[in-house]
């Protein structure tokens, strides 16, 4: 039974990206509220089968859609994670363990994204605080990938990925503390760039973080609205510390020397399945078709070694909104209403907290390796997960945080580096697995070289267009 799910159609949207909304409503072929309605209905129409709308603002939206937006991409709709305050919804962070008011105002960051145009349409859902790569408790929501509904969209940005993949919007708010934007594109077949550290305005309060692994950003379902936000983005502000992107709008001209590494040892984490595998080796192909320089090289860390520093330190979030969730939000959370992996990870720092100094000194020792690769390439390639997409219930909240947390690094292996390292990676849909879900390859640049992977992804893009779901 086909249990593809889309709500691409006829209507003022139609099979349109971003760029192309915001030039319809611009030139006046349709208006901003046809195109809020139109994202409505579809909304309305599978939003029972892909649970993947948080809380609703179609009145909200509706109001504004009449009025006049300013901005690259106006009145183009959209949805926000639900970990981001906008004003007069609230904002639950995907989580059962206390119960949020609506927000008194916006974030900085929601503000910046709106300053492009953009119309949201409500919150999209997450896992319970972003931890897990997969939003499925039965008790508040399972999140469904509409490429086929038995399997997880990816997380945390899950219902955000499931809202731009089936075509109700084009563009959605992700955010990514351990890959959390690129893990949710890989499963759902778009485009999902991790910025740079400190591009965009960030999540309030990582600031205070010893390494801040959060980088908020965007999921798309093509290469030249991901670029048009960031050049709308950059217009509202812009850090000056590092290189303009600017509006990138075709393909770099420069050939690039690229590495990708062989796949990992039997049994070890991260090791490929023969679907990623294979499409790992066909997009080092076509990079070299396309005239770039590409060379493979054994796993050049102890990727054993990163897991373990990397997960006590994402234990630290875990255990702090465990146990001083009331100064990060609006009440402490109840810890009888935890899931147990949140719980798990938790009790995993506070078991290992003295190994916190060796843990951060070790990942800025990995990140300072994986940094210095640039001397020598321009591009390093891996797949965005080491295995295809699992089914709803692989990361089941009835299951114990040992195997949770197992199933999880080993899936999600390739992503964090670049969280603590602060540079850019972009998942883009290179393949598809014989069960017809996507496969995402990871390409990472230098801290600040966030237009090369934009240029980069227009040329592949060009090269081998992706499917959608319209067109599968």
């Amino acid at each position: 039974m086909n249990k593809r799910i889309h709500a691409f159609s006829d209507d003022a949207l139609g099979t349109m990206d971003a760029v192309a909304i915001a030039d319809a409503i611009a030139t006046k072929k349709i208006s901003a509220a046809e195109a809020a309605n139109a994202a409505i209905q579809r909304a309305e129409k599978i939003n029972g089968t892909l649970g993947a709308i948080a809380f609703e603002a179609f009145d909200i939206a509706r109001d504004r859609a009449g009025k006049t937006f300013s901005g690259l991409l106006s009145g183009v709709p959209t949805f926000i994670k639900d970990n981001e305050l906008v004003k007069g919804i609230p904002t639950q962070f995907g989580t059962g363990s206390f119960r949020a008011k609506p927000a008194k105002k916006n974030s900085p960051y929601v503000e910046q994204f709106l300053s492009t145009g953009l119309n949201s349409l409500g919150k999209t859902t997450m896992p319970e605080f972003g931890l897990l790569c997969s939003t499925e408790n039965p008790k508040w929501g399972i999140t469904r990938n509409p490429w086929h509904t038995d399997h997880t969209p990816g997380g945390s940005s899950s219902g955000s990925a499931a809202m731009v993949a089936s075509g109700v919007v084009s563009i959605a708010v992700a955010n990514d503390g351990a890959g959390s934007t690129r893990i949710p594109a890989s499963c759902c077949g778009l485009v999902g760039l991790k910025p740079s550290r400190n591009r965009l305005v960030n999540v309030e309060g990582t600031e205070i973080m010893p390494i801040n692994i959060v980088h908020e950003g965007v999921l798309t379902r093509s290469v030249r609205d991901t670029a048009a936000y960031y050049a709308a983005a950059e217009r509202y502000y812009r850090n000056t510390s590092i290189p303009e992107i600017g509006h990138v709008q075709h393909a770099g001209t420069k050939r690039l020397r690229v590495v990708f590494f062989d796949n990992i040892a039997e049994g070890k984490t991260g090791r490929q399945d023969e679907d990623t595998t294979r499409t790992l080796t066909a997009t080092a192909k076509l990079l070299e078709l396309q005239g770039h320089h590409v060379e493979q090289r054994p796993f050049p860390i102890d990727i054993d070694e990163l897991r373990d520093d990397f997960l006590n330190y994402y234990g630290m979030m875990a255990f702090a909104l465990k146990n001083f969730g009331g100064l990060f939000l609006e009440s402490k959370p109840d810890a009888k209403q935890l899931e147990p992996f949140t719980l798990g990870l938790s009790a995993q720092f506070r078991r290992h907290i003295f190994q916190l100094p060796r843990n951060l000194r070790r990942l800025r020792e990995a990140g300072a390796f994986a940094e210095s690769f640039f001397g020598d390439y321009d591009i390093i390639m891996t797949p965005v997960l080491a295995h295809t997409v699992p089914e709803i219930g692989y990361f089941s909240p009835e299951l114990s945080y040992a195997e949770v947390s197992k199933r999880a690094v080993s899936f999600a292996s390739f992503t964090g580096m670049q969280n603590v390292t602060g540079s850019p990676a972009i998942s883009l849909p290179m393949g598809m697995s014989d069960g017809g879900l996507p496969i995402g390859m990871q390409f990472s640049s230098a801290y600040g070289q966030d237009r090369l992977l934009l240029e980069l992804a227009y040329e592949l893009e060009a090269a081998q267009p992706w499917r959608f779901l319209y067109n599968a």
